[in-house]
């Protein structure tokens, strides 16, 4: 008994730290975004705003380009993500259900597009978006995005899918279901979870990116919120309560997704990861 009521509280207080380890550079981001410029500057520093000021998010809103980079985030995060959740279901679907030659191979072969270093394919992807005219359009970074996400969706997918009993599209078949009424009716309703999870691991992904947003857009019309934040950056001085704030106006997006989806989100990874 005693050493059940020992092991409750090690991994309550395991649990209490590691909540605050991680929630402790989303509060000081939210604190930091209402100081005065002063404050931020002061050593040691202040956890609680003196004189709490919108001022930061005033200048961000109104005295920037942020409004215009969230949209472009949007737009773009929305697209490959829809893109890539289209090409990843029935390529997963196609994976799961069927044998084919060289199936082993391809499959192997889609996983190797994850594990290319940045570095590698920067270069041919520009050359080939710059031959298309892509470059510093929203369809030239939705593809790019699309490339870099859809390797890992269409495992995780491809797991889930082998989770779902055959049985049940065998019975569909018998009672005259086409494939793709059995992918629409059947497999994709039992497959939420990991449909959001690969919505959620896409579009936080491409939210998130930076260096593929840097060198293919490089106009302020196509320009996304990461590079939005290093604009608040100059050789000579940074304007950090502009940077929280425009942080936060990044950050809030992905963590109310989050919350809407946990559920859902947690069920899909930890199904595809121990079902197969």
């Amino acid at each position: 008994m005693n050493r059940s009521v020992l092991a409750t509280i090690i991994i309550a207080v395991s649990s209490i730290v590691l909540v605050l380890v991680c929630l402790f550079p989303f509060a000081w981001m939210a604190l930091s975004s209402i100081k005065a410029l002063p404050e931020l500057y002061t050593v040691p520093p202040h956890w609680l705003p003196d004189a709490p000021t919108i001022g930061n998010y005033i200048t961000v809103i109104f005295n920037s380009n942020i409004p215009r980079y969230f949209m472009n985030s949007v737009i773009i995060s929305v697209g490959s993500t829809v893109l890539a959740l289209i090409l990843a279901v029935f390529a997963s679907y196609g994976f799961a259900r069927f044998d084919f030659k060289g199936k082993p191979f391809f499959q192997t072969f889609v996983l190797v597009g994850q594990l290319l270093p940045t570095a590698a394919i920067i270069v041919p992807l520009f050359i080939t978006l710059r031959y298309l005219h892509l470059v510093n359009t929203y369809w030239g970074l939705i593809l790019v995005y699309m490339i870099i996400t859809l390797p890992l969706s269409v495992w995780m997918l491809t797991s889930y899918f082998k989770a779902i009993p055959i049985e049940l599209e065998e019975a569909a078949i018998v009672d005259g279901a086409s494939r793709l009424g059995i992918l629409f009716r059947i497999t994709l309703p039992l497959s939420t979870p990991g449909l959001v999870a690969v919505l959620v691991y896409a579009f936080v992904t491409t939210w998130n990116e930076f260096i593929f947003a840097l060198c293919f857009a490089t106009d302020s019309s196509v320009k996304t919120l990461p590079i939005g934040l290093a604009e608040f950056s100059t050789e000579f001085n940074t304007d950090w309560g502009g940077v929280m704030a425009a942080s936060m106006v990044m950050t809030v997006p992905i963590a109310l997704l989050f919350l809407f989806f946990q559920n859902l989100f947690v069920g899909g990874l930890t199904a595809g990861a121990t079902k197969g």
